[in-house]
């Protein structure tokens, strides 16, 4: 049961499992997200912390939609790069920064408007220090910005 709202909260869930070797998944949504759940790591699946860095790019980018209709915001396309950073020992996330690519044609004041909201009042959470700008794409002088 994922974003049942309880009380004003909305409660997510996901169930997991770890078998000897690191044979690992999460299971959300009827989908299986399989990944390395070893001590040594691995390459061949994405790892916790690589998780956590998608999680936080999808929050990201789910909250440019939000905002862009709250705001009445234009935008043909949305990118996103995410770097988290571990430190060892003790294992943990210390860092996040993100690097968001709009492309759009709106003024500058009103990209940092639609970034303000997303740090203040997206759903963006984080334990760690998080980072980020928002680049705006312009469209090249003359082409058209109609995304049809």
């Amino acid at each position: 049961m994922t974003g049942e709202v309880h009380r004003g909260a909305a409660r997510y869930e996901v169930d997991g499992e770890s078998l000897p070797g690191g044979h690992a998944h999460i299971a959300t949504h009827g989908c299986d997200i399989r990944f390395n759940g070893s001590a040594a790591g691995g390459e061949e699946l994405p790892g916790p912390a690589d998780l956590l860095a998608a999680a936080l790019a999808a929050c990201i980018l789910k909250n440019v939609e939000r905002f862009s209709k709250m705001l009445h915001f234009g935008y043909r396309r949305a990118t996103i790069h995410v770097a988290v950073e571990r430190e060892d020992p003790p294992p943990r996330i210390v860092r996040a920064r993100y690097t968001l690519q709009v492309e759009t044609d709106e003024p500058e004041a009103r990209l940092d408007l639609l970034h303000r909201n997303i740090r203040k009042f997206g759903t963006i959470a984080a334990a760690a220090d998080l980072q980020g700008e928002v680049v705006a794409v312009r469209a090249p002088h003359g082409a058209s910005t109609d995304p049809t």
